[in-house]
């Protein structure tokens, strides 16, 4: 079952790395070439929240002891869609703005110029929360392998305490049998001794056994 939730995951992690990819190029790309890269940014959205939908349905099926790892990652998950959705609405916005300027006839060189420097100026703000959002995934990255780990570590400590504790049972039982013995040689070298003194007190009878 894990393996399913782990083939998911990466394509996840391929899916949201196009996406973003994408969305930083948006504010940069003019006519159709720009409407068709925010129409391939919505289609590979949708994916990607199909994949965390068949994600969530995995994890329903794992057994809870195990299932609070990959829980966590699902939250990972789900706050780097809502990043990847946010960002392509700000991206949709720019866009936007475009558009309008272009249907509204906007001319003249000042116009030009202040249009070519909020594109570089969205650009680089794009470029920038890429960059954050990277750092954020690589962090969250490392805080889930830790969390991983602290919980591999705890479920070890608690073997070897189950270990632990099978092999002090062991050591009293070996204990036991070991009294055990002990007390029935103590019983039979007191029998023996009672038998010897038997028959040192009575010889006929050690010539009786002899004879028999």
């Amino acid at each position: 079952m894990s393996s399913d939730f782990e083939s998911y995951e990466q394509d996840f992690a391929v899916l949201t790395a196009e996406v973003t990819g994408r969305i930083g190029k948006v504010p940069k790309l003019v006519g159709d070439e720009k409407k068709q890269m925010v129409a391939n940014v919505e289609k590979q959205l949708e994916e990607a929240r199909e994949l965390l939908e068949q994600m969530e349905l995995e994890v329903r099926e794992i057994p809870p002891q195990s299932r609070g790892m990959y829980s966590s990652r699902m939250r990972s998950y789900k706050q780097e869609m809502g990043k990847l959705e946010a960002d392509f609405k700000r991206s949709r916005i720019a866009y936007s703005d475009e558009v309008r300027n272009e249907l509204l006839g906007d001319d003249g060189n000042s116009s030009e110029n202040q249009l070519i420097k909020l594109r570089e100026e969205r650009a680089h703000l794009l470029d920038n929360t890429e960059r954050l959002e990277r750092s954020s995934r690589r962090l969250e990255a490392g805080y889930q392998i830790a969390v991983e780990t602290e919980q591999i570590g705890q479920e070890m400590l608690e073997n070897l305490s189950h270990d632990r504790e099978k092999i002090q049972r062991a050591r009293e039982r070996l204990r036991e049998t070991d009294a055990n013995l002990g007390k029935s040689s103590r019983i039979l070298t007191g029998m023996l001794r009672s038998w010897q003194q038997v028959l040192e007190r009575n010889p006929g009878l050690n010539e009786h056994r002899r004879g028999t």
